[in-house]
């Protein structure tokens, strides 16, 4: 059984898979921060800053911008799934990039200006878990194959 990419068939490798899966969450949540009743306070919902009061699922502060980021990050994920490497690029850049955003969550101030997306403390719970496991997923799954172009 190969992981490759086959061209011939057109299986993916299980880093695709689990780039779409990841990149079809992202584009679910980015959706569902634009539903009112999913999101709380949803007449609350600002297009940035910590002011935005929304709340999906009742935990995660969001705004527009916040949608925004999950839905590009979505569209990301799902467009770099058409390559293994491509697959792994955004698995693992995708996952520093929220370590980045947790470690950023804990350093800024919940009522600062600086928490422009805005992100409160599960936010910051969340993008840990995401970011360790985004990481965790592009070199668990691409252990042993070569980079290939």
């Amino acid at each position: 059984m190969t992981t490759h990419m086959s061209s011939r068939t057109g299986a993916r490798t299980n880093v695709q898979k689990a780039s779409m899966v990841v990149g079809a969450v992202f584009l679910l949540v980015g959706i569902l921060g634009f539903v009112p009743g999913i999101t709380g306070n949803f007449e609350q919902l600002h297009f940035a800053g910590h002011e935005s009061e929304a709340v999906l699922l009742g935990l995660f502060q969001v705004s527009v911008l916040h949608n925004i980021v999950h839905l590009l990050f979505g569209a990301a994920g799902l467009a770099l799934a058409r390559t293994a490497t491509g697959a792994r690029s955004f698995l693992l850049y995708g996952g520093i990039i929220y370590l980045v955003l947790f470690v950023y969550g804990l350093v800024i101030p919940q009522d600062s200006v600086g928490n422009f997306v805005p992100l409160n403390g599960f936010d910051n719970v969340l993008h840990l878990l995401l970011g360790v496991g985004m990481v965790a997923l592009a070199l668990i799954l691409t252990k042993g194959h070569k980079a290939r172009a």
